[in-house]
């Protein structure tokens, strides 16, 4: 298990400075940071802090060496060399910079401003220097909107459908639970803490059950692994309900108070028997029998639902109908029993809605483009029907070129010769080797921000604990010049990173006491949903609509596409990195070797492949050049291809995006990365 666990005191002379974790995880982590002559020398978990009690994963207790790396951005830097070309760049000053960057936009904006785009994900989760600067600016010369889709859009979709927001349980309870589904998430790598809570749980009784096409480590570690084929989640929950309601085992007295549509529901399980349910998912019947029977007669049951499921065109409509089955069950009427994807809607009401500023907007109703097809949108002519050709684009805390799907399209839009493209970044990825502009950011030892959570319910801040490196700026500093040099004279603007904090909250949140204790929990029930009160209309949970819908490519819904790409492709992240970050840490890359493939050896041998060998994966998107592992982790029809590296590190200079496409889905508009057919041959 990664992790880092350390409680002793600071040297004589240096000084602990409260932080939090700003990455794309759940467990957004209370950190503690010892500085010695102004230099970051230990990254540590808060142990007095509940959910981070003192430990931390392997990648953010050597954040210090990322903030430190000897490719650290610290300056500017201009294009030199053709997009066509390999990167060649010249350092060049911040007011240089500015200006010109300025002067570009500007003259884009007076033809039409929503030819710029901004494009931004969660390489920092706070709210400073994630969009509150960002947006205003953005707001205020008028430029396209992005729809933030890439992770989680289909999951939260489904939970506001389904529960009136992203709500779920408190994670601590999790530890009461007599039986825990760990659904589609690698829990030991990419949820931590709430491992901690699981495995607590499991050795005082508990039964852990996951449910995952890849053989995870945390499925090593579960009394049972059900691998179900990707994209078949829904299917399996629609047989769960069948035999819930064959076997008497629903709690009507909790359906007829809080929920809707479950008369419609139940027609559509009773189709679903356990050998259908068997022959979709490529599990057993008994399996189906088991796993049902387990979830009806054990309480309290709770499930630990995660992102990789919803990445598959029907993943929207599995999230609906596995958030309902503790709604059939009853499961919420106990504190330890219930679910969770995501907590972050519990935030809501404390955040404020004009921390971005909309009141800013020159442009009325700006058109709003989907991150996840920035591949075709780049490559998009103007047009009635889509408005503008993107002219710029302005990328941070984001890498689109190695982590957005359809990568080919990805790069020939970015390599355009009159796309404008300003990167800010920490290191010179792939995106930025794209890039007119690369402006150097701070990272998170050196600014200020605030953190919510999506996996528990405190609001974390994180104080600076070092200058900034070089000449790097924090992205709310970046975004306050750029508009100075825009000739924005707005006062809001002007306010100070601590000003913008101290906007983020309502006063429900005391800015003070934040900065006092480093965190600040929220005031909530501990059984959210025992006697209903769902965030819907009605307060009921609202099963309406809720089915199953396969996949746009497998065996069943694309026969003669699967004739030709026969095995499915998944691309969870490999353990030592998140998302695109941390690739670039020598140490945590030595630890993970080299981008991977896994293949069962039945597949292998089919193909007459061996381990280790050099493979191609391909089908009709692209073809992408991997070592191959035949390992018990991936299951016979399926392939684990490990991501994401950055493609600049990759054997061809492709990562596994070569190979998955930009068709979005059912609910959320969303990617389906997990929905994608290959072969794999000898290379």
């Amino acid at each position: 298990m990664n992790i880092a666990v350390t409680s002793s005191p600071p040297s004589p002379g240096s000084r602990v400075v409260k932080g939090a974790c700003p990455h794309d995880c759940p467990d957004t982590c209370a950190l503690r940071i010892t500085v010695e002559d102004g230099r970051v020398v230990k990254v540590q978990g808060q142990p007095d802090h509940p959910s981070t009690h003192g430990a931390l994963c392997t990648k953010v207790s050597r954040y210090a060496e990322r903030t430190y790396h000897p490719e650290r951005l610290l300056q500017p830097l201009r294009r030199v060399s053709r997009k066509d070309e390999p990167p060649r760049f010249e350092p060049v000053s911040w007011e240089a910079a500015l200006s010109d960057i300025a002067s570009r936009l500007g003259r884009i904006a007076a033809r039409d401003p929503q030819a710029i785009l901004p494009y931004s994900y969660a390489g920092t989760m706070g709210m400073l220097q994630g969009e509150a600067m960002a947006g205003r600016f953005f707001n205020r010369i008028g430029a396209s909107q992005l729809d933030r889709t890439i992770c989680a859009s289909a999951g939260a979709a489904a939970l506001t459908a389904t529960y009136g927001h992203k709500l779920g349980m408190h994670l601590p309870h999790f530890a009461e639970s007599r039986l825990v589904l760990i659904w589609g998430s690698n829990s030991i790598a990419s949820n931590l803490h709430f491992w901690t809570y699981a495995n607590k749980a499991k050795r005082e009784g508990a039964k852990l059950i996951c449910i995952d096409p890849r053989k995870t480590e945390t499925a090593d570690k579960c009394h049972q692994h059900i691998a179900l084929l990707p994209g078949t989640d829904g299917a399996l929950a629609l047989g769960l309900m069948h035999e819930l309601t064959t076997n008497g085992w629903l709690d009507t007295d909790y359906i007829s108070r809080y929920v809707d549509g479950w008369d419609e529901l139940r027609e559509k399980a009773l189709a679903w028997p356990p050998e259908r349910v068997a022959e979709v998912c490529g599990i057993s019947a008994d399996e189906v029998r088991g796993l049902a029977r387990d979830y009806a007669t054990t309480a309290p049951a709770a499930i630990r639902l995660n992102y990789g499921m919803q990445r598959v065109r029907g993943g929207g409509n599995a999230v609906r109908l596995i958030a309902l089955l503790p709604c059939l069950t009853g499961a919420w009427k106990h504190r330890a029993g219930g679910l969770l994807l995501s907590s972050s809607g519990w935030f809501a009401p404390y955040k404020n809605p004009m921390l971005e500023r909309p009141d800013l907007m020159t442009v009325k109703a700006p058109r709003v483009i989907n991150m996840s097809t920035i591949g075709d949108e780049l490559n998009r002519e103007s047009s009635p029907e889509f408005g503008p050709r993107i002219e710029a684009v302005i990328v941070y805390n984001s890498n689109p070129v190695a982590v957005a799907p359809e990568s080919p399209k990805v790069v020939k839009g970015f390599a355009r010769a009159d796309l404008f493209t300003v990167v800010l970044e920490h290191f010179m990825t792939d995106t930025a080797d794209l890039a007119d502009y690369v402006l150097p950011a701070t990272t998170q030892m050196e600014h200020l921000d605030v953190h919510t959570s999506y996996g528990h319910t405190d609001v974390l801040i994180n104080e600076p604990a070092v200058a900034p490196l070089g000449q790097a700026k924090s992205n709310t500093q970046i975004f306050r010049e750029l508009a100075a040099a825009c000739g924005f004279d707005d006062a809001a603007f002007l306010d100070s990173d601590e000003q913008l904090a101290r906007q983020a909250f309502t006063d429900a949140i005391d800015f003070d006491a934040l900065q006092q204790r480093g965190w600040q929990s929220l005031p909530l029930r501990e059984a959210p949903f025992a006697e209903g009160g769902f965030l819907t209309g009605s307060g009921r949970a609202d099963a309406r609509g809720a089915d199953y819908v396969p996949n746009y490519e497998s065996a069943t819904s694309t026969p003669e596409l699967a004739a030709r790409y026969p095995l499915a492709m998944i691309s969870p992240p490999a353990r030592n990195f998140l998302n695109s970050s941390f690739v670039n840490v020598k140490s945590l890359r030595d630890i993970e070797g080299e981008p991977l493939v896994e293949i069962h050896a039945d597949d292998a041998a089919a193909r007459g492949l061996a381990d280790g060998a050099m493979v191609r994966v391909f089908n009709d998107r692209g073809s992408y050049l991997s070592r191959l592992h035949v390992s018990g982790r991936a299951r016979p029809g399926v392939v684990n291809g490990l991501g994401v590296w950055w493609r600049k590190l990759g054997a061809e200079g492709t990562n596994v995006n070569e190979l998955t496409h930009q068709r979005l889905t059912d609910m959320g508009k969303a990617p389906s990365f997990y929905d994608c057919l290959v072969e794999v041959a000898p290379a």
